[in-house]
């Protein structure tokens, strides 16, 4: 089942998973608008799409401002008649712990991915409703969305929001035969070449090598590419029942995220006072609280940073 006909939308597509993204999608039919703000990223991203074979065209704008999300809009419109498929994955990033996190460091994070997220979502929706013939929202999340990273206040706080938001879409645009899902990805990014951990799986990706079973099987950790077909497939018929979901993708792996549940309920006749609290919670209650962060296995001794 091919993306023929259908017209995408992907931000911060210029490098990284945006771009595996915009190049799936082409390569599966769709004609694609890519996003970015460094202009010559996003040129060399719409160039590479056409050399392919594809159809593409550029919008060099920051999202977050809703002229942004207008542009987007009236561009694939414009160009290629329709709009079927958004993906929503700019994003930036102003790492520090919280006592040393400034105003703009958590606006910033704030604006660019979950006001862009909003105001772009709700544009390309108000043009999907009208034109009656249902899409496809896709929105970018991350682990530290789910669980928490050390030293990312804001941007856990935008993509928690952004999970927050597509279960509402999911639920107020059923009726318009219009999908919205989150994915969350790990993969070997800018990011992720950081991290000491991921050293190993980074370094076999440079040297164009496979990246070691441990990263793409235990760790679901891969490439890039390896993210983009979910993607792809959120945006197509096939996936026309798959709604509110959180999906985790990477490597080898697959995930269905469960939505937040109790882990434990009980009840006390007269409520729960302070004292019945404190003689009750180390009993009852402190077995069912849950872990905060990612927890990642440990390293076998070969892909220990030391041993490189």
């Amino acid at each position: 089942m091919s993306l023929d006909g259908k017209v995408a939308i992907v931000t911060g597509a210029g490098r990284g998973l945006g771009l595996s993204y915009a190049q799936e999608l082409a390569r599966r039919g769709a004609s694609v608008v890519v996003n970015d703000v460094d202009a010559e990223a996003t040129a060399a991203a719409v160039a590479a799409i056409q050399a392919a074979g594809g159809r593409a065209v550029a919008v060099v704008a920051p999202v977050g401002p809703t002229e942004t999300a207008k542009e987007l809009v009236s561009t694939a419109v414009g160009h290629f008649g329709r709009l079927d498929i958004l993906v929503t994955n700019a994003g930036v990033l102003r790492d520090t712990v919280l006592w040393k996190m400034s105003d703009e460091d958590f606006d910033t994070v704030i604006n660019v991915h979950l006001r862009g997220t909003f105001t772009t979502v709700r544009e390309a929706v108000q043009h999907m409703r009208q034109a009656g013939e249902g899409g496809r929202i896709i929105c970018v999340g991350s682990p530290t969305g789910q669980r928490g990273t050390f030293g990312q206040t804001n941007y856990a706080a935008a993509k928690a929001g952004i999970v927050g938001m597509v279960r509402t879409w999911a639920l107020e645009l059923k009726r318009a035969g219009i999908t919205a899902n989150t994915v969350v990805p790990v993969a070997a990014t800018a990011m992720t070449a950081t991290v000491p951990y991921f050293a190993a799986a980074v370094r076999a990706e440079a040297n164009g090598e496979p990246m070691p079973a441990f990263f793409r099987h235990d760790l679901g950790f891969g490439t890039a590419d390896d993210v983009a077909g979910l993607v792809a497939f959120l945006g197509s018929d096939a996936a026309a029942s798959v709604t509110g979901q959180v999906i985790g993708v990477g490597g080898d792996r697959l995930q269905i995220w469960t939505h937040p549940e109790a882990a434990l309920t009980a009840h006390r006749e007269g409520g729960w006072t302070y004292d019945a609290l404190v003689e009750a919670w180390p009993t009852r209650f402190a077995g069912a609280a849950q872990s905060v962060g990612e927890r990642f296995p440990k390293l076998p001794e070969e892909f220990e940073p030391s041993a490189s």
